[in-house]
């Protein structure tokens, strides 16, 4: 079969970074166009937004969403509306109620719609995943702590409303344990840090129990310097389980059982093309619903000012 030809939307770190290498390694995909306002790259026809990009290049067929979650959904709509594949980065929007709609219109429009959870790819999840579903847990702490300044430099869209503020990674870790953990969890309690010049939190705690009364602890923190800091650790009635290194590596008791390479992005990229072989959507709002209820629950507390 010939390859699915791909545009990416919004061409900022994480497109350069992660997805043009994950698609030069997919031959189930050919990159044939970027559309941005600022940025480009070489080899690769260029438009400067999504509607010139839709209107100029009909053959494309599906589109990687890597624009900001607040004009994401526009762009999610015009590109199911012209019968595009769709991929969206995470979160996969400003709110669940946008979410949801792009669920309904894809499946009217009979195309994929894909909400990506890049971290639920990293190499030890499955595996992790796996061991879990057959033990009672009876705790989780979870460590999600990096530097802002580092990974997200001169980024103004993540402060402002709609941008999560410390959620953006935060969420990555509300990912996996969505996807590990046996039993649904809920919100009980949560602080916010927000600085005094920002909409978005830079930190954040919470506190969550399952079904059964397991003590579900979350910290995350956007002001960690030095070696940065992406770590769960799980207590179960067979040992405990410790899921580090943003997911790759997986200890059991005191066995390292696997330390893996980074394969996230391949990984997303394998399942939107088999979403779009099967044509099948995959749409789970579980992480950015316990964002949600973070805002709705969690008290706000203002810290000092925040400057690059």
């Amino acid at each position: 079969m010939s390859p699915t030809s791909i545009a990416i939307v919004g061409f900022g770190k994480i497109a350069r970074d992660q997805h043009v290498p994950a698609l030069h390694d997919n031959t189930a995909f050919s990159l044939d166009a970027v559309a941005s306002r600022n940025a480009s790259l070489e080899g690769v026809a260029h438009f400067r937004d999504i509607q010139t990009l839709l209107d100029e290049r009909p053959d494309i067929q599906a589109v990687s969403l890597c624009a900001p979650p607040q004009v994401r959904y526009r762009q999610a709509c015009a590109a199911i509306a012209a019968g595009k594949h769709v991929m969206l980065e995470k979160p996969p929007g400003a709110t669940l109620s946008e979410v949801e709609d792009l669920r309904a219109q894809a499946e009217r429009a009979g195309v994929t719609l894909f909400a990506t959870w890049h971290s639920r790819y990293a190499a030890a999840v499955a595996q992790a995943r796996d061991w879990l579903r057959e033990r009672h847990v009876t705790a989780v702490d979870v460590q999600w702590k990096e530097d802002v300044r580092r990974w997200h430099p001169g980024q103004e869209w993540i402060w402002e409303a709609g941008g999560l503020g410390v959620f953006d990674p935060g969420i990555n870790a509300l990912s996996i344990i969505t996807a590990i953990l046996p039993e649904a969890f809920f919100l009980t309690q949560g602080e916010l840090e927000v600085p005094a010049n920002r909409q978005g939190p830079i930190a954040a705690t919470l506190a969550f129990s399952d079904r059964r009364g397991a003590a579900i602890r979350a910290e995350f923190d956007w002001r960690q310097t030095g070696p940065q800091t992406w770590d769960i650790h799980v207590e179960t009635d067979a040992g405990p389980l410790a899921l580090t290194q943003g997911g790759s590596c997986l200890r059991i008791g005191d066995e390292i059982v696997l330390e893996g390479d980074d394969v996230e992005y391949p990984g997303l990229y394998a399942r939107f093309a088999e979403l779009i072989a099967r044509g099948e959507s995959d749409v789970d709002v579980a992480p950015l619903r316990h964002v949600a209820d973070a805002f709705l629950l969690g008290k706000r507390v203002e810290v000092e000012a925040f400057h690059e």
